[in-house]
């Protein structure tokens, strides 16, 4: 499974989270996962594998921006399942449009997960994220847990 999605949607924090420790480098600074994280998780009583990605940021030409996008990519290509991360304090960004484009190519199963679905108006709002085309977007909260089992279920 790969975990992916433009900076700070809390990919790390879920990776964190799914595995069950702190692999991952998290901060509120966007871009502070550059490399691919790997990690075995379990659930259910499957073991699968979980790869934390780089937030992509698109159009940009510096070299690290490029390889952070080209690691993100290598990961998609490589994975059974892609989790797709947006961020629900936000709603659609156009960067979560355009990566919603290149996934659709990327012919693997692809679930939507809405991150920092905190609170109630947000829990409703999630559900603007149909427009991506993706599929049912699955809330949570990567800090707190909530709705992080309903995703493992959805992947096992």
């Amino acid at each position: 499974m790969a975990v992916v999605g433009r900076p700070n949607v809390g990919k790390s924090t879920f990776f964190n989270r799914v595995v069950g420790r702190r692999i991952a480098i998290v901060d509120d600074a966007p871009g502070v996962t550059r490399d691919r994280n790997f990690a075995v998780a379990d659930w259910a009583g499957h073991s699968f594998y979980i790869v934390d990605t780089g937030g992509v940021i698109e159009g940009s030409d510096e070299p690290l921006d490029r390889a952070v996008r080209e690691q993100a990519l290598a990961a998609v290509q490589e994975a059974d399942v892609i989790v797709f991360m947006v961020d629900g304090k936000d709603g659609i960004h156009p960067l979560d449009e355009r990566l919603a484009e290149v996934l659709r190519t990327s012919e693997r199963p692809i679930l939507l997960v809405v991150n920092k679905v905190d609170n109630l108006p947000r829990e409703m709002a999630h559900h603007d994220f149909w427009a991506l085309g993706i599929g049912e977007p699955h809330p949570v909260s990567a800090i707190s847990g909530k709705g992080s089992g309903d995703v493992l279920d959805a992947l096992v």
